[in-house]
């Protein structure tokens, strides 16, 4: 799927990004409909309805973005990494729902929306987000390379997206810029660079090859969660949260958002189609590189 030129600006890479994001848009409404995993069928009709609330409530759809451009970008066709990139996106759905449960976050809106926990109840959102992590797998089961589902599982567990939650919640002062950037990694950079992995692997790329889109996911993630705590400084709801901003200044944190980028890009040329790839998949693996160099750019665009 060819993606569109457009500028190298936040508003292009939007642009841009349309018609991945559209596809995955597609995908995971076509998921909740009659015949598909999480269509009513045997599960209760509200926890369907409050699992669309979750998952179909807006987003950027960054990590599915991802997926498919990484999966396009080394074999020229990004419908390989779709059931991936549905599954990347109901994990972090899940993620979210329960990091806004009062005991975690404690946020009542989302994306302009009720939380699910605020709409539905505070034990309806938990069953929630267990629901929608183990939809993730059972679309993985279906529709992903077996090596997709060892991915996700090392990303979302406890040495992954659990553990950096865990060290998020039960971190006491003092801080250091150790423990914050352990809670960076893990709880953001690890899914992100799961994305890229799993694409990498959907087009079925070498394990070199998935290592460095996994770098390039990992660098990407740093750089989006550090950029989100300078974005996060001026708001009171954020003061207690764990952030660079506690034992860096924003200097620092601007010049370490910086390094990770830097990092993304080398990791990005490094990344090249598979050779002899027909005119077409090699045009739209090109154009899939383009996006993910402005994905990089647009992290640093937001704040600097």
């Amino acid at each position: 799927m060819p993606i569109p030129p457009a500028s190298r600006s936040p508003t292009g890479f939007t642009e841009r990004a349309g018609a991945l994001r559209d596809l995955a848009e597609r995908a995971l409404a076509d998921a909740f409909r009659p015949g598909g995993p999480l269509g009513a069928g045997a599960a209760p009709e509200r926890l369907v309805e409050a699992m669309r609330h979750a998952v179909l409530g807006g987003g950027k759809r960054m990590r599915p973005v991802l997926c498919l451009a990484t999966c396009q970008a080394l074999c020229g066709e990004a419908a390989p990494a779709l059931g991936a990139a549905v599954a990347v996106e109901l994990l972090h759905a899940y993620t979210l729902v329960h990091d806004d449960l009062p005991c975690m976050d404690d946020d009542a809106v989302r994306r302009g929306l009720p939380t699910v926990h605020a709409k539905y109840g505070y034990a309806e959102a938990v069953l929630v987000g267990d629901a929608l992590q183990a939809a993730a797998f059972r679309v993985l089961a279906e529709a992903a390379p077996p090596a997709c589902a060892l991915e996700l599982a090392k990303a979302a567990g406890p040495a992954g997206v659990v553990g950096g939650q865990w060290v998020d919640v039960t971190a006491k002062p003092p801080h250091d810029t150790e423990r914050i950037l352990y809670v960076h990694k893990h709880k953001t950079a690890d899914l992100v660079a799961c994305a890229c992995r799993m694409g990498a692997v959907c087009a079925g790329a070498a394990p070199a090859v998935v290592a460095l889109a996994g770098q390039m996911g990992d660098a990407v993630g740093k750089a989006f969660q550090i950029v989100d705590d300078l974005l996060d400084a001026a708001d009171p709801r954020k003061r207690d949260e764990l952030s660079i901003l506690r034992t860096n200044s924003p200097e620092a944190a601007k010049a370490a958002a910086k390094i990770q980028t830097e990092l993304a890009k080398r990791a990005l040329l490094a990344l090249r189609p598979e050779p002899g790839l027909p005119k077409r998949k090699a045009q739209a693996a090109e154009s899939a590189a383009d996006l993910l160099r402005d994905l990089v750019d647009a992290q640093l665009a937001r704040t600097f």
